[in-house]
């Protein structure tokens, strides 16, 4: 057997497979000696069937087979040998005939090669790292949020300005059907709000959905319609009145510290706020790291430059699937998959160059602490290192899960990286600005 490559350019070469008798004879051999004794033919003893027969009837379908063994298994043995780092699977070049009597075989694949290119973390960058602040407005706004949910509501015959309605936002061409309850003060526009006085259970507010809120992204929470949907969202919506309360709000007392916090955690109204700032801004330096690590893939795809082997990517595409796909198909597949490609390619130079690994430590640390955190929520506080262990080694056993878990690890090492090495601008903002500069608006 002989393999040689042929580089074509910098990202494609050609990979010749040259088979010879001696690399398949003693296995075909094998393969019909067994069909021998094993084959049922009629006027002839078991085993006893000529050899010749069998080669007559198995001997073309045995060679093939044991000639796609051999060359499948020294090619990816080539590959590996050779340290080839290739996009796709090797494309085998169809001829128009293939002459099986012949004793030596030739078969061509085309590779498409990896590019070779460097990332710079440190390059110049519009990257910003938000540091997001509970402000004060939201801090009194999460008090008053408490005391309304821990309050009384009294039923009322009809809608005041202070009062909550409940009822459905809805639109049968939109399909939107959205169960809601708000006090009055939630619109933008203070005409919407008088639409509601005087109101009774079972009437029919229509309002219009163009400058409803302060803020677009508010419609994605009360009408449950999508991020993309919400920009100019200029529809009617029907609210059919359901309830009408007045809410006395609850007294900002120990009893309700206690309720909210547990036995003697706060005393004050201060107390409260400093427990509220402080679990909502865990909150949101997770979402600002979720930010800052999606720039900074961005930024590395747009300044990381490499040519792609463009053409055998669709080609393979075409071919990688269930179904065969046409050209025009495989064009739109490549389109929808370039990107992430190129950053699969920037992130796994990254992890090289700066020796980004997970080990099953790592992996079973991750795993444990999230499993504390969700045993947290459900009253569960202290739960023994035995019990933990057992829920970490079930977890570990599904593959999906592991793999699942591995990006998550991999996303913190990732951000870890970054945050020391990308030159980011720091900026403090609320968390109203934080959603703005999130949506780009």
């Amino acid at each position: 057997m002989n393999i040689t490559k042929t580089q074509v350019d910098a990202l494609n070469a050609i990979v010749t497979v040259a088979i010879t008798k001696e690399d398949y004879s003693d296995k075909v051999e094998k393969v019909l000696a067994d069909y021998r004794k094993n084959a049922a033919i009629s006027g002839f003893r078991k085993g006893a069937v000529p050899m010749s027969l069998i080669q007559k009837q198995y001997g073309k379908a045995v060679l093939l087979e044991e000639v796609n063994k051999v060359l499948q298994t020294s090619l990816n043995n080539y590959l590996t040998a050779e340290k080839l780092d290739i996009l796709g699977n090797p494309l085998p070049v169809i001829k128009e005939t293939i002459d099986w009597d012949a004793e030596n075989f030739s078969f061509d694949f085309e590779l498409g090669l990896a590019p070779q290119f460097s990332v710079d973390l440190t390059a110049k960058n519009n990257v910003t790292k938000f540091n997001v602040i509970a402000d004060d407005k939201m801090l009194n706004d999460q008090v008053e949020r408490i005391q309304k949910q821990y309050g009384k509501l009294i039923s009322q015959a009809e809608v005041k300005a202070d009062f909550e309605v409940r009822g459905t936002f809805a639109n049968e061409e939109k399909g939107i059907n959205a169960p809601a309850n708000f006090a009055l003060d939630i619109f933008a526009d203070k005409n919407v709000a008088k639409s509601f006085i005087g109101k009774k259970v079972g009437d029919v507010v229509t309002i219009g959905t163009k400058g409803l809120f302060d803020d677009d992204h508010k419609l994605m929470d009360y009408l449950k319609v999508s991020h993309d949907e919400v920009h100019g969202l200029d529809i009617n919506v029907d609210f059919t009145i359901e309830e009408i309360n007045a809410v006395e709000k609850a007294e900002l007392n120990q009893e309700l510290f206690d309720k909210l916090f547990g036995p003697g955690v706060v005393s004050s109204v201060e107390d409260v706020k400093a427990k509220i700032k402080e679990d909502a801004e865990v909150q949101f330096a997770q979402q600002a790291d979720q930010k800052f690590l999606n720039d900074v893939t961005d930024f590395l795809i747009e300044s990381t430059k490499f040519d792609l082997p463009a053409a055998f990517l669709k080609k393979w595409i075409q071919t990688a699937g269930e179904n065969p796909l046409s050209a025009e198909q495989a064009e739109e597949e490549y389109a929808k998959a370039e990107k992430g490609l190129r950053f699969q390619l920037i992130e796994g130079k990254v992890m090289a160059e700066n020796n980004l690994q997970i080990t099953f430590e790592d992996l079973k640390a991750h795993t444990a602490e999230l499993i504390k955190k969700q045993m947290a929520q459900f009253g569960q506080l202290n739960p023994s290192d035995e019990e933990i262990n057992g829920i970490v080694a079930r977890v570990m056993s599904n593959q999906d899960e592991v793999k699942r878990l591995s990006e998550q690890v991999m996303g913190e090492k990732m951000l870890g990286l970054y945050k020391e090495k990308v030159s980011a601008k720091t900026k403090e903002v609320n968390y109203d600005q934080f959603i703005k500069e999130m949506y780009g608006e």
